[in-house]
């Protein structure tokens, strides 16, 4: 259930609140949009347009591809699924995917090794998305795959064939989206149905969520922006990949949804309205993990864990996917909460020696977070 915390201000300035998030699209971002609440009280604030080409304002009501947030998601049926006995966190997933996962490793990775990167299945997206590996890369396998539909098996397979990222268990784990493709296929193998279906009627509808669904097709259904992707300068100017086939990712990052639900959701999570609070304790036994960006992590089952010295303990996630990027954080008392949205993802261009250098959107990004979550006036 939810824990004692402290936050140095209760009272959200909506002032304060909007002149930070227009310096977020001031600083280069198209389009931003956010929800932020404080027990009762709930600021929703949007700065920019949803499409470069007409003008047309962005609004906070739109629907988002949320990406990696989609993980806590589906970490949460698979722990409903623990709770009925039916999966053991700690068993080896060759008893139920022996074809996905054969031999020594189905025998020595866990259901909890999924969970929480330390699997040391390497992540299928370079493979999935060769041109991005060529050198010099390139973004033409983005623009091939639009309307390409995957198969789970077949995105796997990339996962389990490539060159193991480290031991079973290991840590720091290794951030992948092979591991949640296997517990949707997990998910489905012990529920009967896909896990979307399940999620779906187990998750989503129990947080009571409005406008939160897996898309069936390539079209974001109801308002949304334009989603931008910029690929590290590969592509210049960004380009809209609102349109897009989702099955590159399932379960591990295709959920569509909007501010005001990923925070009603959080907060549902957190006071052991999806699952049980033993269930939540294990959500949030974290170890380290190195994310796709390269930075160290705090990770549990499906949640991320943030720690803003002089403010307070977060959970929650981030999630990208070409042209999105979405974060969502909930205080350890369930009270302070912030989910923001953006439509335009990669940013940073690369500088001569091949890094991606610190950008203005990332300072005012930062700021806007810190006033957001704390509200303490030391956000600038």
């Amino acid at each position: 259930m939810l824990a004692d915390t402290t936050s140095p201000s209760t009272v959200l300035d909506p002032t304060e609140l909007k002149s930070t998030m227009d310096s977020v699209h001031r600083a280069g971002l198209p389009g931003v949009y956010a929800e932020v609440r404080d027990a009762g009280q709930v600021w929703r604030g949007a700065s920019g347009v949803a499409d470069l080409r007409t003008g047309r304002p962005i609004r906070p009501d739109m629907r988002q591809r949320v990406g990696s947030i989609t993980k806590t998601f589906t970490a949460a049926a698979i722990l409903q699924q623990v709770e009925k006995g039916r999966l053991q966190l700690d068993a080896p997933i060759g008893r139920w995917l022996p074809l996905l996962v054969p031999g020594e490793r189905g025998n020595k990775i866990t259901v909890r090794m999924l969970l929480n990167h330390t699997s040391g299945f390497p992540d299928y997206l370079p493979y999935a998305f060769p041109s991005l590996q060529e050198v010099p890369p390139s973004p033409k396998s983005l623009d091939d795959n639009r309307f390409r539909r995957f198969r789970p098996a077949e995105l796997i397979e990339m996962g389990v064939t490539a060159p193991a990222a480290g031991e079973p268990g290991s840590t720091p784990g290794v951030y992948s989206n092979t591991n949640y493709l296997l517990l949707g296929q997990l998910l489905e193998r012990v529920t009967g149905t896909t896990a979307e279906k399940y999620i779906t009627r187990n998750v989503i509808e129990r947080a009571g969520l409005q406008h939160t669904e897996f898309p069936d097709g390539p079209q974001i259904e109801g308002p949304h922006s334009r989603l931008y992707e910029a690929l590290f300068g590969l592509i210049d100017p960004p380009r809209d990949y609102s349109v897009y086939d989702m099955s590159w990712v399932g379960p591990a990052a295709s959920l569509v949804s909007t501010v005001k639900d990923l925070n009603r959701f959080y907060g549902k999570l957190l006071d052991g309205k999806i699952v049980k609070p033993s269930s939540l304790a294990q959500m949030q036994r974290t170890v380290p993990v190195i994310a796709l960006d390269g930075k160290k992590i705090d990770y549990g089952l499906g949640l991320h864990k943030l720690t803003i010295p002089d403010c307070g303990t977060f959970w929650g996630s981030d999630g990208t996917v070409w042209g999105a990027l979405t974060m969502s954080w909930i205080r350890a008392d369930g009270k302070r909460r912030l989910s923001v949205a953006m439509n335009l993802a990669r940013w940073n261009k690369p500088n001569s020696s091949g890094e991606p250098p610190h950008h203005p959107i990332d300072d005012a990004l930062s700021t806007f977070q810190r006033q957001a979550l704390c509200g303490d006036g030391n956000a600038r």
